[in-house]
């Protein structure tokens, strides 16, 4: 059901009943360590490749919801997935391992709420019973395409992020009017927004103004405020980019709480790990909220949450160009029904 202009809402409330989530060895030293199914000792992965070690990821993060949600892959209707390397690639080639009818999806770092709010709207109308939808990166094949391969030891402004290494995938399904079960409740799609930035060193304030837009409108669509949510969570923003998204919302006229305006490239790492202004990554919100923030929900911590994913849609060659940076933000809220 539409609702506003860019937001839908889901009365049948869609399950997440199960999710998978898959790292590597700087996320097995980090701060949500114990959130994750699976963690690697090394980029690798027993792969010849960064690409192929990503694929890893993604067949890791999904196998494992499905084992969690105790469902056969036979009775999956659809995967919603994507990632940061060119072509989805890694994604795709995990789907090959997956071999379940696909939808690639392509939005930078906002991709995993792309897939969640898609997926919910799909089976909140009856399109599936159930579907698997994530998102995955790695630091090392990232870096290699956007910026410069790790192996060259270029130097960082403090502006700069780490890309996550890891996978987040979650399993939905039809809600048969249960109680106790976490579930997506609306969604709000956003628009490119671009502010003429073109530092790929600075994400963080690239992104904010898109996650402003999606905020605002998210609350302007359902009719509610900030107080709606115990926790409103970006997806890597991280420090520069949350500082700004804060004080263009002010500048709005929508003040949040600093404490329940949390980002998910601030919270996956340590203090004393080297990450300049936070983490970032397609995998970053995944990982982060399939693993993290869906425990603290089961645990109480939170019954209501909103997740606004945001992504840079540059490439490497719109970079050289000269181009500036087209960024987006999806927003998805999440709630404990009870």
């Amino acid at each position: 059901m539409l609702i506003g202009k860019q937001s839908w809402a889901f009365p049948n409330k869609p399950v997440i009943a199960a999710t998978g989530v898959s790292g590597g060895p700087f996320e097995a030293n980090g701060n949500l360590a114990e959130d994750f199914d699976i963690l690697h000792d090394d980029l690798w992965m027993g792969e010849e490749s960064y690409e192929k070690a990503h694929r890893v990821l993604m067949e890791e993060a999904a196998q494992t919801a499905l084992e969690k949600g105790n469902i056969q892959k036979e009775d999956v209707q659809f995967f919603i997935a994507g990632d940061l390397i060119n072509q989805i690639t890694p994604t795709s080639l995990a789907a090959r391992t997956i071999q379940l009818p696909y939808f690639g999806i392509f939005g930078a770092c906002s991709t995993s709420m792309e897939g969640l709010a898609l997926a919910s709207f799909i089976i909140n109308y009856q399109g599936a019973k159930y579907i698997l939808t994530g998102a995955s990166s790695h630091n090392a094949a990232a870096e290699k395409q956007f910026r410069y391969p790790t192996e060259y030891g270029g130097q960082k402004p403090p502006t700069a992020q780490w890309t996550v290494t890891g996978g987040g995938a979650a399993l939905l399904r039809a809600n048969e009017n249960e109680k106790g079960v976490i579930v997506t409740t609306s969604a709000t799609i956003g628009k490119v927004i671009d502010m003429g930035l073109t530092d790929p060193f600075n994400m963080g304030g690239a992104m904010a103004p898109a996650a402003v837009d999606t905020i605002m409108a998210h609350f302007k669509d359902t009719n509610r405020d900030p107080s709606y949510y115990d926790l409103i969570v970006t997806g890597d923003l991280a420090r520069i980019g949350r500082e700004t998204t804060l004080e263009l919302l002010q500048k709005n006229g929508l003040n949040i709480e600093r404490d329940k305006f949390q980002d998910c490239g601030l919270m996956i790492y340590k203090e004393d790990q080297p990450v300049q202004a936070g983490a970032s990554g397609a995998g970053c919100s995944a990982a982060v909220l399939y693993g993290h923030l869906l425990n603290q929900m089961k645990q109480g911590v939170y019954k209501k949450i909103l997740v606004v994913a945001t992504g840079a849609l540059l490439s490497p060659l719109t970079f050289q160009q000269g181009e500036s940076i087209p960024c987006i933000a999806h927003a998805v809220s999440i709630e404990m029904d009870e």
